[in-house]
């Protein structure tokens, strides 16, 4: 592509930031769809300045990423609903010099359990208590499901199921337990710690639904012993193509080529995986 005087930027803030592969994703975006933009990442841990230049630089959009998805939201001039109750904004438009936050997490999981379930009705465990919990289990509260918050923080984790309205069990007595889904939204078993495994082996029955949100490696190491017991699959990677596939559309109107984004990052995994 060209750039000059008439592209858009649009970008991706946070501290660390050069692991990201957002700019991967929305840059295959912004070519399928022959739009004159280019996606950048910025690593800031100044949000007030980021945004400051948001608006000064006439920057369309912005991705938000650690550790700016709280920090950010009372320095917006809108906040979407959602993204007020979850707490978090990753996403933000300039519409104008007003900027709007969004959260896209919570959508972006929503589409990619839907792929493979209905998740109305079904009782899920959901591990972990940081920012992406929050996100996923205020949509599948929404949507009927029965959660429970499994962490091995008890102080964060009760303060998540206060939150949802929900239980909290430690994570010694998860195994305890019966649940049609899990979700496991932790760090734990991200590249380069390949071998871990948050989440005990012995809960995990043929039928049951068991999502990671981790898209590095593509193949966890409890998507591959969920995946040995019959278990139904959503690895990380849909998550993060449908939430930043929302933010294509919050950001240009046009509805976004998933295909050509998920295809862009796999490619990118691929060949870190076989250099490693």
């Amino acid at each position: 592509m060209m750039i000059d005087q008439q592209t858009r930027l649009y970008g991706v803030v946070g501290e660390p930031i050069g692991h990201s592969l957002s700019p991967t994703m929305q840059n295959a975006a912004f070519r399928t769809s022959g739009l004159n933009a280019v996606f950048l990442a910025f690593a800031s841990k100044d949000a007030e300045g980021c945004l400051r230049g948001m608006k000064a630089l006439g920057i369309r959009g912005m991705s938000v990423t650690i550790p700016h998805k709280a920090a950010v939201m009372p320095l917006l001039d809108e906040v979407n609903p959602l993204a007020e109750k979850i707490g978090a904004v990753n996403t933000i438009v300039n519409d104008d010099g007003r900027l709007v936050g969004h959260n896209t997490d919570a959508l972006g999981a929503l589409r990619a359990l839907e792929e493979k379930t209905d998740p109305a009705g079904k009782r899920c465990l959901l591990f972990g208590a940081g920012g992406a919990a929050r996100a996923v289990g205020f949509v599948l509260k929404e949507r009927g499901v029965t959660l429970s918050v499994v962490n091995r923080s008890a102080d964060r984790g009760e303060r998540l199921a206060g939150r949802l309205g929900c239980p909290y069990i430690p994570l010694d007595a998860a195994v305890h337990h019966r649940a049609d889904m899990i979700i496991q939204t932790t760090p734990v078993g991200m590249y380069p710690h390949v071998h871990q495994c948050p989440v005990p082996e012995a809960i995990l029955e043929k039928g049951m639904v068991v999502m990671d949100i981790i898209y590095n490696p593509l193949e966890t190491r409890l998507l591959k012993k969920a995946g040995e017991r019959g278990c139904i699959l959503v690895d990380g990677l849909s998550m993060f193509v449908y939430q930043g596939a929302e933010q294509f559309k919050l950001w240009t109107g046009i509805h976004p080529p998933v295909s050509d984004m998920r295809r862009a990052v796999e490619a990118v995994l691929r060949g870190r995986n076989e250099r490693d």
